[in-house]
């Protein structure tokens, strides 16, 4: 698989990554099968994508220690990003940006995870209650000691906390410049796909101006984006996409002609190729240091995302992408 990298310190990984919070944590639990998702990440590691991706939040703890099983024998193969800054309680998240609990949460992460270093070390939220700079700096000083490779920030949450009037990563950036006086940052997680393209407007071009990485989150659309899901089938009560407003029957119906695009293009690529890998080569097109992380617990989803690296789009396709309708419903 074509290598890209991570940072001013150019860290180097697969060009798709594998997103393993579905084999824990928001969707349905009925559907998580550890010995399954163990053959993915297995399956993973063999076909190139080397960037394991998940938090101390999914489970929680239990992603990383599934994670574990595999890197006790394949620490080699394996670029492991893992994030702090969540606590998981009863029906509710909370922030915890304090740099005691940030130490702990690291050796904690190291243990489950069954390494002596981490490779890119995520925060997850800032904690409204402590300036980020703190939190920033215990994370630095998590480097400085050889438990952490690199530091990167999430921005998935961003939505939550925009305010009207402004740009859906605007806050995000100012974070990013806070933080990159204590620090450097060698990544951002966001969201970017074909129906969420926002991350193009501010966020991809300050990491691009700084060769900073960006870890392209949700690049198929929580899987609506594969045209393998029926409008109106519904979601078991536990998965997030039961109380999302784009994954109501009359919004994914609203939305076809997304996939439909995406499912054209696939066509005039071959007959084995999928939108799903039509969806993640759009992301990958996006820029040298943008590496989209898909979600997977099946080796068949994580064969078929791989192989979508080796998928180069035409201009026409580019074209007929951003012509397509954009998606219909809040993703809030």
């Amino acid at each position: 698989m074509e290598r890209r990298t991570i940072g001013a310190a150019a860290l180097s990984v697969g060009a798709v990554g594998l997103g393993c919070m579905p084999m824990s944590w928001a969707y349905s639990t009925s559907r998580q099968r550890g010995e399954e998702s163990l053959r993915a990440v297995h399956r993973a590691l063999d076909a190139g994508s080397s960037l394991l991706d998940t938090a101390d939040m999914y489970g929680p703890f239990t992603n990383e220690l599934l994670l574990g099983r595999v890197l006790k024998e394949r620490r080699a193969d394996a670029f492991v990003s893992t994030k702090v800054g969540l606590l998981v309680g009863d029906q509710h998240i909370v922030a915890n940006g304090r740099p005691g609990y940030v130490r702990r949460a690291c050796d904690a992460s190291l243990r489950r995870l069954q390494t002596d270093v981490i490779d890119l070390y995520q925060l997850h939220r800032a904690d409204p209650e402590v300036p980020v700079e703190e939190t920033w700096g215990a994370m630095a000083e998590l480097v400085r000691a050889g438990k952490v490779r690199a530091l990167g920030l999430c921005a998935v949450g961003a939505r939550s906390s925009r305010r009207p009037g402004t740009r859906l990563h605007d806050a995000t950036v100012r974070q990013l410049e806070r933080v990159q006086q204590v620090f450097p940052v060698s990544a951002v997680q966001a969201e970017l796909s074909v129906w969420s393209p926002e991350a193009l407007e501010t966020l991809l071009p300050w990491c691009e101006a700084r060769s900073v990485g960006f870890l392209a989150a949700m690049p198929l659309g929580n899987g609506f984006l594969t045209g393998t899901l029926t409008p109106g089938e519904g979601f078991e009560a536990d998965d997030l996409r039961a109380r999302h407003p784009r994954f109501t029957a009359e919004m994914m119906a609203a939305n076809q002609p997304i996939v439909a695009g995406l499912r054209r293009i696939a066509r005039r690529h071959g007959e084995h190729v999928t939108p799903a890998q039509v969806a993640l080569a759009w992301v990958l097109s996006r820029g040298r240091q943008v590496i989209p992380v898909p979600g997977a617990k099946r080796e068949r989803w994580v064969a078929e995302n791989a192989a979508a690296a080796g998928l180069r789009l035409a201009d026409e396709d580019l074209a007929e992408i951003a012509g397509l309708p954009p998606a219909q419903g809040s993703w809030d």
